[in-house]
């Protein structure tokens, strides 16, 4: 679970594990081969760090053939480390990949909020403004036009 590659498949093979069949076998092995072919990608923390937060979030709508459902997913990196991660479907099915694009810029809020707010417990100061990347054209327009929010 510290490859946030592979963290989305994990999750839906441990579904399968009680009554697993011979393709989520095949799936588990293929997992099983790039982690023991790439040793050298874990988690690299390093040392010296600046006290800014970077955040990435992304969505990809209807992309559970299963359920239809949407999979969002953020990383969070405090300096150059990465210290948060999580790629999951969403409990409710989005109408458009725009909504599910918001989906996703919420719960990577709520995340930074929950961060600052333990950084700030354990007396470390963030830097503000945090910055939020996303990659959704739409998105960026109905932010930035007041006409569009209903």
């Amino acid at each position: 679970m510290t490859k946030p590659d592979i963290t989305y498949t994990v999750q839906v093979l441990s579904q399968f594990m009680h009554k697993p069949k011979e393709s989520h076998m095949l799936v588990a092995i293929r997992v099983i081969r790039y982690i023991k072919n790439a040793p050298g990608l874990g988690l690299f923390m390093s040392s010296t760090t600046s006290h800014q937060l970077f955040s990435y979030c992304d969505s990809d709508w209807v992309a559970c053939p299963q359920s239809r459902k949407s999979v969002t997913g953020y990383m969070i990196k405090f300096g150059s480390s990465l210290i948060s991660w999580k790629s999951k479907k969403q409990e409710t099915i989005s109408r458009s990949s725009t909504e599910a694009e918001f989906r996703s810029m919420a719960s990577t809020v709520a995340e930074l909020s929950w961060l600052t707010g333990m950084f700030k417990e354990l007396g470390v100061s963030i830097v503000q403004p945090i910055d939020l990347h996303y990659d959704s054209k739409v998105v960026i327009q109905i932010t930035t036009n007041p006409i569009f929010h209903e």
